[in-house]
């Protein structure tokens, strides 16, 4: 395989319920792809600011996730995976329509979940994701 895209094979089997919105159903990776698991980001600043907003804070939450990926020489478009928490179903929109921006077709494996909280209550998303791209994009 010589780039990322025939490394990767977004499953949409016509045979189940196509997503409910803009996500893969899976996602199958190549063995001879490296990956990158980020943890939970939260939608804080570098200085430590928080904004109110869910859209600000998942903004910040990828804008996180695009500098941890950077350091292992990847970027947004190699996400193959993204798992989301939110703590109120209000939420889901604002969050949703900033992964969509972000994430255009084919879009990554997703899962979205409403939870009680998080550490401190102000925050009001987290996202992990986990990247890959094929050893052979940049050897």
């Amino acid at each position: 395989m010589n780039d990322t895209k025939s490394a990767l094979k977004h499953l949409l089997p016509q045979s189940i319920q196509p997503p409910l919105a803009a996500y893969s159903h899976g996602v199958a990776v190549a063995a001879d792809c490296e990956m990158i698991f980020c943890s939970g980001q939260l939608g804080i600043s570098s200085d430590g600011e928080i904004s109110p907003d869910v859209a600000e804070q998942a903004e910040r939450c990828f804008d996180n996730i695009r500098v941890i990926l950077a350091e292992g020489g990847m970027s947004l478009a190699d996400v193959v995976r993204i798992n989301a928490f939110v703590t109120d179903r209000a939420y889901m929109k604002p969050y949703m329509s900033v992964r969509d921006r972000l994430f255009p077709d084919p879009a990554p494996a997703s899962t979205l979940m409403i939870v009680s909280g998080f550490t401190r209550e102000e925050f009001k998303v987290e996202i992990e994701v986990v990247a890959a791209r094929s050893r052979m994009t940049h050897d």
